[in-house]
């Protein structure tokens, strides 16, 4: 999922995908410190969604705070945070429909222009 951090390539066969919900009024900082030659570090908003990978033995520590200090508040395993399917985790706005169901030959198709008035 994240390109800057991948997990070590011999522990993919025990990724999973996980969501965590920031439903406090601060700022966290979510923090997996636990995997092997591996570490993941995310600033997580009020009210945001953080979707994320991760191995099935990590912990999430969640970590609150103030203008220069933080706590560590909670430590929850990421099997706890593991979602089914990417879709459950979207909004039920969202259309999910497939590339390939129809596709677009020419631009014209999506955009249509009326002709032009010549003036005189």
């Amino acid at each position: 999922m994240s390109l800057f951090d991948p997990l070590p390539t011999d522990l993919h066969d025990k990724k999973i995908v996980c969501s965590y919900v920031n439903a406090t009024s601060k700022i966290q900082i979510a923090r997996i410190t636990d995997v092997p030659q591996w570490y993941f570090e995310r600033v997580v908003f009020p009210g945001q969604n953080l979707i994320f990978e991760a191995i099935s033995f990590a912990h999430l520590e969640i970590h609150t705070g103030m203008m220069a200090s933080s706590i560590l508040s909670d430590t929850i395993p990421c099997v706890q945070l593991q979602v089914e399917e990417a879709s459950c985790t979207l909004p039920s706005w969202v259309p999910l429909k497939s590339i390939d169901d129809d596709p677009l030959d020419i631009a014209s198709d999506v955009i249509s222009f009326p002709a032009p008035k010549v003036v005189s």
